[in-house]
């Protein structure tokens, strides 16, 4: 379970402290600084986070992983969280940092995190969300194989501002699990 291959050649693995440069690299721009409700802007911010990673996959109510490429510099990040084993369903996220941005390191790692989900917890529905007005998101969500359900009027707010989020959702038995 610490480890697991994409068929595109990414390592998704555990976060270690040794990360913390490339987190704080990530969190860097605006638009990641504020996915996250504490401040990822110093190096003990970055290994808070990262300490925050392992002790939920301790306790079993998250599982995140550095996706990494051949050098073992973390690329992006894809996690399933809010785990409820009674309706087995888990809450899928996932980022990529800005160098890494268009060469599928999201959706490679979000589908291999999903066959681990339905295999490994033995999860049926997995849900995701993005803002509407973030397209690149969007299709991460749909090469991934999860499908668009409706929208979520004013979800999200960041400083004065409330974004609707569009729902996503893959289910254990969706075709594309099939093969």
């Amino acid at each position: 379970m610490d480890e697991l291959t994409t068929p595109e050649g990414f390592l998704l693995r555990p976060w270690h402290p040794d990360d913390a440069s490339a987190v704080l690299r990530a969190f860097a721009p605006e638009e990641m600084d504020r996915q996250t409700d504490r401040p990822v802007d110093d190096r003990l911010g970055a290994l808070a986070w990262i300490a925050e990673r392992v002790r939920e996959r301790g306790a079993g109510t998250g599982y995140s992983w550095a996706v990494v490429g051949e050098d073992d510099e973390p690329l992006g990040c894809v996690a399933l969280t809010v785990v409820n084993p009674v309706h087995e369903i888990g809450w899928v996220s996932y980022w990529t940092t800005e160098s890494a941005r268009g060469r599928g390191v999201a959706p490679a790692g979000v589908r291999t995190l999903a066959r681990w989900a339905f295999g490994e917890l033995g999860l049926y529905r997995l849900e995701l969300g993005h803002r509407t007005d973030n397209t690149a998101s969007c299709r991460v969500a749909q090469r991934s194989g999860f499908a668009p359900e409706g929208i979520e009027r004013g979800k999200l707010r960041y400083g004065d501002v409330r974004y609707d989020v569009e729902r996503h959702a893959r289910l254990a038995d969706d075709d594309v699990n099939v093969g």
